[in-house]
């Protein structure tokens, strides 16, 4: 092995040259942030747009940790690509959020949702012609640690259960709500339901003006909420897309045993065998709910099983009852389209892994509550950021050789185009960042800064 001579050079160098894209984002946002240092003044220090400028520097990273901006002491990069004037120490960055969490809360939801609006990108607009808003919520493991709002989640662990709202179907986050682990999925998500559903008919109408499609899995199958779905769809101006909803049933109270005896005994009974030991049927039923009026329908899956999916003969059949309770029109959506619009709905797990790992936000910085649900808003404008950049630059044929795919996940975006070695270089009145000759990245790297920098003049 041929030695090397290791020596510290004399001009700058970042390791996060993708910073750069970032902060063209951010300058489109500089109107939001001219608000917030307006309405949330300080008599000295650090103003309050650099530091979320410099904490979203650190989040589009994967960093979530406070004590990480003491990398970027001096770091004339990190300061000039992200547009901040004075960059905060980890004290100041810790005690500001934590004193001004609430304060600071509105104006991350109104980044969040300038940046789409301008954006305008590609959500994903489903087949049948619905742009989806799929809702759910996720577990944090937190456990061993005394932050506020910890408890027993129904993944059997102690932390947190934020509530995540996805438009379309790449991901583009409209809420990141933090919740305490114990709260059940269904309650105050009506309170949410009030930001995220107006939100996603703004975007709609100013993006691909596709009707909304709002999915849940059976936590939420509430009479409160489809009544608040039905209001957001009843009070939207006529400019607006309206909002159909696909919620899987919750049993509860049903009498299963019986319904399944009525099937398996009524001759009238449409089988479809999938399988040897395996049979289902579909039908569906008209549901009354009170508030909401127009029509909404049930569709029902009854699985038989005589033998399990290893080939063992069950002594006696077993039986797996399923509904989904939905607003869609009969005569466009068959049962089996309704089953597989639901089954497409479980994409989204995908997208809470990528704030847990990706953004490394399994678990939150703070042990105050709020400062948390900060944090959480702002992963959501970073998630977007980085979504943003990836779709941008890591599809198109001069990007980083990948397989094919219609969506970057974070982790690849950070990776590819985030952490990428540059030389600041300053001439004249020029700054020029410099990539390596051997950097595959660097065409798609230049395609996309120029862009950004061509769309923000």
């Amino acid at each position: 092995m041929r030695q090397l001579i290791v020596k510290q050079l004399d001009y700058d160098l970042t390791p996060v040259a993708g910073l750069a894209l970032v902060g063209h984002h951010l300058e489109r946002l500089a109107p939001v942030f001219k608000r917030l240092d307006q309405a949330v003044p300080v008599r000295n220090g650090v103003v309050n747009s650099d530091i979320l400028r410099a904490y979203l520097g650190l989040l589009v990273q994967g960093k979530s940790d406070f004590d990480a901006v003491e990398n970027y002491r001096g770091d004339t990069f990190f300061k000039t690509s992200l547009g901040i004037k004075q960059l905060p120490s980890s004290p100041t960055l810790r005690q500001r959020l934590d004193a001004r969490a609430t304060e600071l809360f509105d104006f991350a939801h109104q980044m969040n949702e300038t940046l789409l609006t301008r954006e305008r990108p590609d959500y994903g607009v489903l087949g049948c012609g619905w742009l989806p808003v799929d809702i759910d919520t996720f577990a944090m493991d937190n456990g061993q640690t005394v932050k506020e709002g910890v408890s027993r989640t129904y993944a059997g662990v102690d932390g947190y259960c934020p509530l995540a709202a996805y438009l379309g179907r790449y991901g583009y986050c409209l809420e990141l709500a933090l919740r305490p682990g114990a709260q059940h999925s269904a309650r105050e998500t009506g309170f949410n339901l009030e930001r995220i559903i107006p939100m996603a008919q703004r975007l709609s109408a100013a993006g691909p003006k596709a009707p909304l499609l709002a999915r849940f899995d059976s936590g939420f199958d509430s009479v409160a909420i489809m009544r608040e779905l039905e209001a957001c769809n009843e009070a939207r101006a006529s400019a607006l897309p309206q909002v159909d909803w696909l919620i899987k049933w919750n049993p509860r109270t049903t009498n299963v045993a019986a319904l399944v005896e009525t099937k398996t005994t009524d001759g009238a009974t449409l089988w479809t065998a999938e399988r040897e030991g395996k049979r289902t049927t579909l039908w569906e039923q008209s549901v009354i709910i009170e508030g909401v009026q127009r029509p909404v329908r049930r569709v029902l899956r009854l699985v038989e099983r005589t033998i399990d999916a290893k080939g063992q003969i069950l002594i006696l059949p077993d039986y797996v009852l399923e509904g989904w309770t939905t607003t869609l029109p009969a005569g466009q959506f068959d049962a089996q389209a309704i089953i597989d619009l639901y089954a497409d709905h479980g994409t989204h797990e995908q997208f809470h892994s990528e704030f847990k790992t990706d953004l490394d936000l399994e678990r939150l910085p703070s042990g105050k509550f709020d400062t948390n649900y900060l944090v959480c808003q702002l992963a959501s404008l970073a998630m977007n950021i980085l979504r943003l950049i990836g779709q941008r630059g890591l599809l198109g044929d001069d990007g980083p050789v990948r397989h094919p795919a219609k969506r970057r996940r974070l982790k690849t975006v950070i990776q590819e185009l985030i952490y990428r070695a540059g030389r600041l270089i300053a001439t004249g009145r020029s700054l020029i960042l410099g990539l390596g000759a051997n950097d595959r990245a660097a065409k798609a790297f230049a395609r996309v800064h120029g862009e950004l920098f061509a769309a923000s003049t």
